[in-house]
């Protein structure tokens, strides 16, 4: 199997659950802690050995783009200053992988993102993440996902075990187990499936590494739910007939995963993520505990 080099991440969306701050800014670009969104995202695949990163954009995302090149005017503003620290996180960006841009001229839906890839990707197997997932990198599931995929052949979904009563805000997955207590079969996907209809509580997460045959489905497969073309979809049929492309499998992931697409998720999230850094924890859990106990 031949390894893979390429990551895809889409960042066309409008934003609308963070209205109005996404109004003039990427949602991508919201920071979290001190760092936007999407460079925890970056620096993700970047550690998983993927340092061709091909971002999915549309209009007033500019912002991406200029996040990741150099900034010579304040590198050498800080340079004069002696302040290296603050030069060493700028520079850090701009270092992380080759970096490369497509615009998806109108946002039909994450399969329609990915189908914009092919020209980039070409026949190689490549990942997809996903940035208002982001993954704890002490956990590394990217990594984990690859190995199967260059082992296994196909395509690989990130699962996660999930409440019943939240599963209709994911895809949801059919699985049968393998002989590896994290790795599962995927025999059928299920597009936010109407409560009680659900095949499992095994949740699709924003992480994906596919093969070069799922751009042959995309471009048959007609837009789905919310009149949109669904990843999901052309997945399904690559689960129920792996001549199109290989079998389905999926990793089921217990690790920690921070979620910043719903605006109380990710104010959960930066609280986590700051109690977790040396530099800012130990503060800031102190003032947190006493601000709980006088409020409650």
């Amino acid at each position: 199997m031949r390894k893979i080099q390429k990551a895809v991440i889409p960042a066309a969306g409008l934003g609308t659950r963070f209205l109005p701050a996404t109004k003039a800014t990427p949602k991508e670009m919201l920071p979290v802690v001190d760092k936007p969104a999407i460079q925890y995202v970056v620096e993700e695949a970047a550690a998983a050995g993927l340092s061709d990163v091909l971002m999915i954009t549309g209009r007033n995302k500019r912002a991406l783009e200029d996040h990741f090149d150099r900034n010579y005017e304040l590198e050498s503003a800080l340079t004069r200053k002696g302040d290296d620290e603050r030069l060493v996180r700028v520079q850090e960006s701009s270092d992380l992988a080759t970096m490369h841009y497509v615009r998806q001229g109108y946002p039909r839906g994450l399969g329609h993102a990915v189908l914009c890839a092919e020209p980039h990707v070409g026949d190689e197997p490549f990942a997809v993440l996903l940035g208002d997932d982001l993954i704890d990198p002490r956990d590394p599931l990217l990594a984990r996902m690859t190995e199967i995929q260059e082992r296994e052949g196909g395509s690989v979904v990130a699962l996660m075990e999930v409440a019943p009563e939240q599963i209709h805000l994911y895809g949801c997955a059919a699985v049968e187990p393998t002989a590896q207590d994290d790795v599962v079969r995927v025999t059928g996907l299920v597009e936010k499936p109407e409560p009680g209809e659900a095949p499992s509580n095994l949740a699709v997460i924003g992480r994906y590494v596919l093969d070069p045959a799922v751009f042959g489905v995309l471009r048959e497969t007609e837009p789905g739910r919310g009149g949109e073309i669904q990843l999901t979809d052309a997945l399904q049929q690559l689960a129920v007939d792996e001549r199109l492309g290989g079998p389905v499998h999926g990793v089921v992931f217990r690790g920690r995963r921070y979620d910043t697409g719903d605006r109380g998720d990710y104010l959960r999230a930066i609280v986590r993520l700051a109690c977790e850094r040396e530099d800012l924890g130990p503060d800031f859990r102190s003032w947190l505990r006493g601000y709980v106990a006088a409020e409650l």
